[in-house]
């Protein structure tokens, strides 16, 4: 089995101050079912032992199915300063040294079997093409024109490789979805990526990146569900949650709850996530913290 399915199977939905608009809370699961507990002020003894029983299972139930519970983690042993802000990630001991001090491009390669042919581990992000893929990448490497930003949707249409610290990639992926492009460069893409995808035995996972500004959209859901059907690990990386208002009427937050309803529907425990802004930098040392113990665990 490859490392990359260890990690897919060990895969497992409160107000929080500012800049993180929401933010999963264990406090606020237990409260929940001390409030429940209290509507019967009568209960005798047993049934407060067994209700205060049925609380530790509801939250053990949350820790496994709502937290990305990663390697390393027994997940009865997780505490709520253990998840990271604007996410539902918990920290482990597999996460280490985040803090990218060179990156240099390397390649782009119109073919999977062209990327470059060493063993280092990567990360490839993936999105629709106006979802802010190449903000983030250069808001990640704080570099503001590595990776090409353009106001027209689908400019990236080849694989590009950048080499961090010497030891490991970020790969910038065509994004998907630009209707303008031409019907013989659309089915390119999906040849092209799905083979990398497939084939890639480097590729420790893929941050599929969500415009939180607008609601969701089937397009992202059915990547989503490709990926997890290939059983190939994958963290749900929002962008855009700076816009507190939009023209659509519903806010990042709302939209962002909208489509975790929709991911439940179809994973038993759901992926990583983590809210980011490529304006604010909000996210973005959380992401490089969970990608270190991604990445740290696949290369043990």
């Amino acid at each position: 089995m490859l490392l990359r399915n260890r990690l897919f199977l060990l895969l497992p939905a409160s107000p929080s101050p500012k800049p993180y608009p929401f933010a999963l809370s264990l406090k606020t699961q237990l409260a929940f079912s001390t409030r429940s507990q209290n509507r019967r002020p009568h209960a005798t003894s047993a049934s407060k032992t067994s209700k205060q029983s049925q609380t530790v299972s509801d939250t053990a139930r949350f820790v496994r199915t709502v937290l990305f519970v990663p390697p390393g983690v027994d997940p009865d042993e997780v505490t709520e300063d253990m998840i990271l802000p604007g996410s539902n990630i918990v920290v482990g001991p597999y996460a280490g040294h985040s803090q990218i001090k060179e990156v240099e491009f390397v390649k782009s390669s119109g073919r999977a079997k062209d990327c470059p042919k060493d063993d280092r581990p990567e990360f490839a992000i993936l999105g629709r093409s106006n979802v802010g893929k190449s903000s983030l990448i250069n808001a990640l490497v704080r570099k503001k024109e590595l990776a090409l930003t353009s106001k027209k949707p689908g400019k990236t249409q080849l694989i590009n490789h950048f080499l961090v610290n010497k030891s490991w990639y970020i790969v910038d992926l065509p994004g998907y979805g630009f209707a303008k492009a031409p019907d013989v460069a659309r089915m390119d893409w999906s040849s092209f990526t799905k083979g990398y995808f497939l084939n890639r035995e480097s590729l420790v996972g893929v941050l599929l990146l969500i415009d939180a500004s607008v609601p969701p959209q089937k397009i992202d859901l059915d990547c989503a569900n490709w990926l997890g059907r290939n059983n190939i690990p994958l963290t749900f990386v929002f962008t855009k949650c700076d816009k507190m208002k939009v023209a659509k009427g519903r806010r990042p937050d709302e939209n962002i709850k909208s489509f975790q309803q929709l991911i439940r529907e179809n994973y038993p425990h759901h992926p990583p996530w983590i809210m980011t802004s490529s304006v604010t930098g909000l996210g973005r040392d959380e992401l490089l913290l969970h990608m270190s113990q991604l990445r740290n665990y696949w290369d043990q």
